[in-house]
């Protein structure tokens, strides 16, 4: 792979597949970023014919996340967050929305992606006061998230545990709810977990047919989650208001250029008491 070159013109790591797409690409070209190659291209173009409206979930949950972190700062009283499959760096990251709230928070972000970690010198550029670090771990390994985050973050004080539209790649049987847990579990009282995924409750078929045809290929499987599935995330937790709901509903900013339609991705915020 020496010598290639993503669509930025910048050279690829060397554990960087090309030739089989991967989410954080794929998500980071719906978002217009520029951080992808032919093959996660591609495969962003078959799901996106299949079902359009994947490009506007993208676009939505930058917002949600956004709104999501001023709330905990700002009305939680959070200053401290633990960041799971944050992708690839664009705009309104976790640590540039807590920290422009107060700059004294303190940000870990969590990949296994080496593009990620590639870019992970964006990431680490947070205000002098407060601090942001980066992990290369996998979500399926619980335990050692914890103990590199305990190198930045005060896990005797509240954390808020963000896993942003990553939940969907760990099975049931890969033990998906364990591994929350096992995390929430290392956290004090008065942290949160903040959760969103991919959940078919509006579109039907035409989202089912666009996941199936991604799982067959060769990228990671996502694992489309009922209502009730994805609420199960929350259990022994103190949901805030307003709930489990539509992505564009959760707190929604009086923007007259929003939606408030309900799309195929859900949302939650609780407390841990």
């Amino acid at each position: 792979m020496t010598g290639e070159r993503s669509s930025a013109g910048e050279a690829l790591p060397p554990r960087i597949d090309t030739n089989v797409p991967h989410a954080a690409r794929m998500w980071n070209y719906w978002l217009g970023g520029k951080d992808h190659y032919d093959v996660d291209r591609e495969a962003g173009d078959r799901f996106s014919e299949a079902f359009p409206d994947i490009v506007e979930i993208a676009r939505l949950s930058r917002h949600l996340l956004a709104r999501i972190v001023r709330h905990l700062v700002n009305e939680a009283g959070v200053r401290q967050f633990l960041d799971v499959g944050t992708g690839l760096p664009t705009v309104d990251n976790t640590h540039e929305v807590a920290q422009r709230a107060d700059p004294s928070c303190r940000v870990v972000y969590v990949d296994n992606d080496p593009l990620v970690l590639a870019h992970a010198r964006a990431l680490l550029v947070g205000t002098p006061e407060g601090a942001t670090d980066y992990v290369d771990a996998d979500l399926r390994d619980p335990d050692a998230i914890i103990a590199a985050a305990a190198r930045t973050l005060d896990l005797t004080r509240p954390v808020a545990l963000m896993l942003m539209g990553i939940a969907g790649y760990v099975s049931e049987e890969e033990g998906a709810y364990t591994i929350v847990g096992r995390l929430m579990d290392a956290l004090p009282s008065g942290s949160y977990l903040a959760l969103w995924d991919g959940v078919n409750v509006v579109t039907g078929e035409a989202l089912d047919r666009a996941q199936e045809q991604h799982n067959e290929g060769p990228g990671a499987p996502y694992h489309l989650r009922t209502r009730e599935e994805f609420t199960r995330f929350f259990d022994g937790l103190e949901l805030v208001e307003p709930g489990v709901v539509s992505i564009t509903r959760w707190r929604p900013d009086p923007d007259p250029m929003g939606s408030s339609d309900e799309v195929d991705a859900l949302c939650g915020v609780a407390r841990k008491p």
